[in-house]
């Protein structure tokens, strides 16, 4: 323990190492900073860029405040860039409360407040438009901070957080905050080489720490508990006995005959709240990994009775509730089942997903963080989103359906999942619940718990846009030499730095070999080629023969008919046998004949049985009531056999025939071997064998070469591939970018190509609005699941034509692509455009909805979600659309039809 006086020492000489700025901004806050943040916040002031990695919950955007603070203090403006408009909407109030509203501005795709202001909290993509387009608002910026930058390890928007880090002018001090990757430091170093000096700040401690539970029907176990000396955690022995039960009680099952194992039932999730409640540990987060999975839960728990609210709090959420969705129509809040919702929060309960409406989520946030609402059961989703920590995390599922199969949770979700667990300031700990399941394995778990493996692996890529964008302003080569710079470019070197220290020793190993097979009768690496040669040429003989006799005998089973006396030429089935079914019906290899053997037994046989053709040798009738299964009819049917065979000797199976003697190429081979000077050279095979080894190590080392040709200047060859494409549609012509090139850079979406086609195309000229917007939707649109059994329903006249020509041009691009060795552009969706058509022409929230996609009713959140995406897109097209096209107009006119009832409304304020 230190002393008062040894405290205050310590606090006067961190004073002293603070600068001017970092001692004002102390001031800001009622807590005194850790160390990490002080380390970041000195490192920031004294020039350098920071890359801070830290838990969720530790307190980094402290770091990302500062570089507020110091932009303000230097008169120089700070960009701070989220990944999504609700982190976006919830830095920009909490900037504005602290620095009032003149200094703070926000543009995300649906608000543009005050974009001149010194600070501006934006998307991340808004930046990147920005840096492309030269806009007037970079000028006097002196920070970015990057929040959740591990994003750009996301698929599909990924590239844009590289693009910023490589774009930034040089004289812009970048604070990147991530969460705990496995990998900062090879991360930091990257941005170090395309930024500059950069300090890497990574703090694994979690300000609140954090306990491993497992919750077993009513009681809730430790994971883990400490050993014997008292020592070293171990996983709890209640849990391994619990687990050897159930697999004890699943056999015995098994061996009474109930062999099928039981299905569980759906976890009783109220009776999980009332014992989290009962050990003190709400408010709890309960991830769930299907929406449908929430709202039922919510309703599990409403039906149950829970109330985990007093009249004073309730009375408190209804208020807020009231005020928040004043603004929606009374006949929308009837459609989302408003009643039922505010229900469920006064009750304390709530399911937070996005299929609900924004609205709807924004509330639940709310009155989380107010500790209103104590019991929230949410998608992943949450724990990539807004910051709302709780006391305890439940993890209802170790698996979670990805799109295309149940996957085991990695160790990296398990983390981000459970970091939301434990609130700083106000819990002495947080809790992490796994509820256990039938198959559950503590080990596993334990596994989950225990690793921080998270590493940062680049999703970048060059696009359409980014490259006319790039060529535009510096020209092909240095375009080139700045894509070089991406993180992907500099992980794939990484992995290519131990593949050449690889490739190098094979090189020296070669010539080591080489030295070894010298003969000094001749060249024996000539003689050993030629002995290679006539290997390869045996061996391909051989597989060829072989295909041909498979074929062959495949053949001849597919023509044996019942009653075929059959000679099974090799293996455990050997003999004669009486074909009683030709198996042609039988799914695999081929044909699976089923006959009986002359040793009485019936057996079914497989193409394998039959290296060569097989021909009947007699034919015997069956008789009609033969019963295979009948010793008795079995033992008649091999004396039939028997008398129609007599005494006749079938001989030994023929011998398949050596062709490699009638081979012309191997006949020459031979003769060439037998007359080089090596091969009467007493210590030919000693030779041969180093020659032999020579060979292999040959082959591993030409496929090391080819695999560090395919990582070196992987990103630069797919950009002179992308410059190909748009070189071949005149989007650019050598360095130059033609004014269509200059119409697809305004084109930010992941069909940009195809945007820019259908507008060069004339496609949408003649649609009215609401088709307009139905026609365009295909572009944002994307179905969460793949039906392929439902055609969507479609507008008909020129929407449904439009979508046609769509599709058409989709297809001419994906050829042009793949002769380009390219795939970028998936096809065009148009699952949702029916819903953006009726929408656009007026119709109301309940009927869009209630038609849905593919059947199913449309989410409201979806709705909202894709319609706003169209309407970034509209805006786009609008902008970019040539001043004598209609469409500039018509998709003026779509946006105004969309933007109204609950897609209007901001959340900002």
């Amino acid at each position: 323990m230190t002393t008062p006086a040894e405290r205050y020492a310590a606090f006067r000489q961190s004073q002293a190492e603070s600068g001017p700025a970092l001692t004002s901004f102390r001031g800001l806050y009622d807590f005194e900073l850790d160390d990490f943040q002080l380390d970041a916040c000195r490192a920031l002031e004294a020039g350098d860029g920071v890359l801070v990695a830290a838990p969720t919950g530790s307190g980094k955007t402290v770091v990302g405040e500062f570089a507020v603070h110091l932009a303000l203090s230097e008169g120089r403006k700070c960009f701070y860039t989220t990944p999504i408009k609700a982190l976006s909407n919830q830095k920009y109030n909490d900037l504005v409360r602290r620095y009032g509203a003149a200094d703070v501005g926000l543009l995300t795709g649906d608000n543009s407040v005050n974009g001149d202001a010194p600070i501006v909290v934006m998307t991340t993509e808004v930046l990147r438009n920005m840096l492309y387009a030269g806009s007037s608002t970079l000028t006097g910026l002196g920070f970015v901070v990057m929040d959740e930058v591990h994003y750009l390890a996301d698929r599909f928007r990924g590239a844009v957080w590289e693009e910023v880090i490589i774009h930034l002018p040089e004289s812009v001090r970048l604070v990147a905050l991530s969460a705990t990757v496995s990998n900062a430091e090879e991360f930091g170093e990257w941005m170090g080489e395309v930024r500059g000096d950069t300090s890497v700040i990574v703090d694994e401690h979690r300000p609140v720490p954090l306990w491993q539970h497992m919750l077993v029907g009513h009681r809730l176990y430790d994971l883990f508990v400490a050993d014997e000396e008292g020592r070293r955690p171990q996983v709890n022995p209640a849990l391994m006995r619990i687990a050897r039960d159930e697999e004890r009680q699943a056999f015995s099952r098994g061996r009474r005959g109930y062999s099928r194992p039981r299905r569980p039932g759906p976890p009783d999730r109220a009776a999980a709240i009332e014992r989290l409640d009962a050990e003190g540990l709400l408010p709890a987060i309960t991830f769930i990994f299907s929406r449908a999975g929430c709202d039922a839960a919510v309703a599990q728990c409403v039906f149950s009775g829970i109330r985990l609210t007093t009249d004073a709090e309730r009375h408190e959420i209804r208020q807020i509730v009231d005020e928040r969705t004043a603004h929606l129509p009374d006949e929308d809040l009837a459609v989302l089942g408003y009643l039922e919702w505010r229900d469920a929060l006064e009750r304390g309960l709530a399911a937070h997903h996005a299929g609900m409406l924004p609205t709807f989520k924004e509330v639940v946030e709310e009155l989380f963080t107010r500790n209103l609402v104590k019991a929230v059961f949410a998608t992943e989703t949450l724990a990539l989103g807004i910051n709302m920590p709780a006391r305890s995390v439940v993890i209802e599922k170790l698996d979670k359906w990805n799109g295309e199969t149940h996957a085991d949770l990695t160790p990296g979700e398990y983390t981000q999942l459970t970091g939301r667990a434990g609130r700083r300031g106000i819990d002495v700990e947080g809790h992490a619940v796994v509820q256990w399941q039938p198959g559950t394995d503590p080990l596993q778990v334990a596994g989950l718990a225990s690793t921080r493996t998270y590493p940062l692996r680049s999703s970048f890529r060059p696009s359409y846009n980014m490259a006319v964008n790039l060529v535009g302003q510096v020209g092909r080569e240095r375009a080139r030499s700045l894509l070089e710079s991406s993180f992907a470019q500099f992980q794939a070197d990484r992995a290519v730095v131990g593949i050449a220290k690889q490739l190098r020793r094979h090189e020296e190993a070669l010539e080591g070999y080489r030295k070894a097979m010298t003969c000094h009768l001749g060249d024996f690496e000539e003689y050993a080629a030629l002995r290679r040669a006539l290997s390869d040429r045996e061996s391909e003989l051989s597989r060829q023969r072989g295909a041909a006799r498979r074929a062959q005998a495949l053949r001849s089973l597919e023509a044996l008919r019942p009653g075929d006396i059959i000679r099974v030429p090799g293996g455990r089935r050997a003999g004669l046998a009486l074909v009683l079914d030709p198996g042609l019906n039988s799914r695999g290899d081929g044909p699976s004949p089923l006959v009986l053997t002359i040793g009485k037994q019936v057996k079914k046989l497989s193409p394998a049985d039959f290296p060569m053709p097989v021909e009947p040798v007699e034919r015997l009738r069956i008789p009609k009531g033969f019963n295979s299964r009948s010793p008795k009819d079995r033992a008649n049917l091999v004396s039939s056999m028997h008398a129609k065979l007599g005494d006749r000797d079938f001989g030994k199976p023929p011998r398949v025939r050596d062709h490699a003697a009638e081979d012309e190429e191997i006949a020459r081979l031979r003769k060439e071997i037998r007359r080089h000077p090596c091969h009467g050279c007493d210590e030919r095979e000693d030779h041969a064998r180093w020659a032999e080894r020579y060979y292999k190590l040959l082959r591993e080392t030409d496929g090391l070469r080819r695999r560090v040709e395919g990582r070196s200047h992987v990103i630069a060859r797919t950009f002179d591939k992308v410059c190909g494409v748009l070189d071949q549609l005149g989007y650019l012509e050598g360095e130059h970018v033609t004014a269509e090139g200059r119409r697809l850079g305004r084109l930010y979406t992941e069909l940009d190509l195809l945007t820019a086609e259908s507008l060069r195309a004339g496609i949408w000229e003649n649609l009215d609005p609401a088709e307009l917007a139905a026609c365009v939707s295909a572009l944002v649109f994307e179905s969460r699941q793949a039906d392929e059994g439902r055609q969507p329903r479609l507008p008909g006249g020129e929407a449904q034509k439009a979508l046609t020509d769509m599709i058409r041009l989709w297809a001419e691009l994906e050829a042009i692509e793949g002769d380009h060795g390219l795939s970028f552009l998936r096809e065009p969706d148009a699952g949702f455009a029916w819903a953006a058509f009726r929408w656009a022409r007026g119709h109301n929230l309940d009927a869009v909805l209630g038609d849905g996609i593919g059947g199913s009713e449309l989410a409201a959140g979806d709705f909202v979600r894709w319609t706003k995406q169209l309407l970034d897109l509209l805006g786009q097209i609008a902008e970019a659309a040539p001043a004598n096209s209609k469409v500039k107009q018509t998709a003026g006119k779509a946006m105004d039809a969309l933007r109204r009832g609950v897609v209007a409304y901001s959340s900002v304020g």
